[in-house]
């Protein structure tokens, strides 16, 4: 309980230091919100119309800096963050709802399936190490993964979906005239858009679990327990799952944790290079544009995903392994 605590205060700090960077970084850079809307109307705006502009989109130079902080504070707590810009009329928290669970879906999925067949197969590989899996799987997809995979995407964009048209060209994530719903057809829609960029994400990252968990476990196996496990005879399979394995998961399963922080993020040059509207096009798309509060809102979600995430792994860890508990 008290290693939960100290980590728990840990979190809120740092997090009260996330969403200070996060409101005083915008109003650090030059220009502001209203000036890069007033560009796009040519100038012609009054005062009181940039003025009207600077407090819609949260930046009201007539406050002060500490008014303004606990203006923001009040916005992160009541899930309100101003006005979109670039998607002008629409508010911050209703566009970022709209793509992110398009972007779970997608990096999501993929995060869990090369967690899962990456350890999977670093397990077997260390356990049969010399043998044909282990001289064949580890440098094939650790080269794999040395690649961008946004030139991976462009290369399956190439080969399956202009070239023997398999599979859509990356245009968005379902067809305009398909009604969006729960049914058939619209599944299958969504998962031939979402099918390459999501290869091309498991193809680049599987490389790394594979290794890590590949060495992780040849180095576990040499423990003391598990020769004694040997020594007492217990079949090959058990050795391998609860004695090896079990314990030599416990790195990844950190690693994989703060992965699926980075999730919310998106893959950005995958979407941007299928066309597929999630965080990561959208947040390219707030910079391109000046959007200041989609971007404020977005870095504020990523950050927040990425400390729950490593505050989720430490307590994960100490629960798995008594050893870490009591060490902090």
């Amino acid at each position: 309980m008290r290693y939960a605590l100290r980590r728990t205060g840990f979190f809120l700090l740092t997090l009260w230091a996330a969403l200070t960077l996060n409101f005083l970084l915008p109003r650090l850079m030059p220009g502001n919100p209203a000036l890069a809307m007033l560009s796009k109307f040519h100038g012609e705006l009054s005062p009181k119309a940039i003025n009207a502009l600077d407090i819609l989109f949260g930046v009201n130079t007539r406050q002060s800096l500490l008014s303004q902080y606990g203006s923001y504070l009040h916005q992160v707590v009541t899930g309100n963050f101003g006005t979109s810009l670039a998607y002008y009329p629409a508010s911050v928290s209703s566009e970022i709802g709209g793509a992110i669970w398009w972007t779970l879906g997608l990096v999501g999925i993929t995060t869990i399936l090369a967690f899962i067949l990456g350890t999977g197969l670093g397990i077997v590989s260390a356990w049969r190490r010399g043998g044909r899996l282990d001289s064949l799987m580890p440098p094939v997809f650790v080269i794999a993964s040395a690649v961008p995979y946004f030139l991976v995407g462009m290369v399956l964009l190439l080969i399956f979906g202009i070239t023997l048209h398999w599979f859509p060209q990356g245009f968005g994530f379902y067809v305009s005239t398909d009604k969006p719903g729960l049914n058939l057809t619209f599944f299958q829609d969504v998962v031939n858009h979402a099918f390459l960029p999501g290869m091309s994400l498991l193809i680049t990252t599987i490389g790394t679990w594979i290794l890590t968990m590949r060495n992780t476990m040849i180095t576990t196996l040499a423990e003391d327990y598990v020769r004694m496990a040997r020594a007492k005879g217990l079949p090959g399979r058990r050795i391998m799952l609860d004695y090896a394995a079990r314990n030599a998961v416990l790195p990844n399963l950190t690693g994989f944790a703060m992965s699926l922080g980075f999730v919310v993020s998106g893959a950005i040059l995958i979407e941007d290079v299928f066309n597929y509207p999630g965080i990561g096009h959208m947040l390219l798309y707030a910079v391109q544009g000046e959007d200041y509060p989609l971007m404020q809102g977005l870095f504020l979600l990523i950050t927040v995903a990425v400390l729950v995430a490593i505050l989720i792994a430490d307590l994960l860890t100490a629960f798995l392994d008594p050893r870490t508990r009591a060490a902090r």
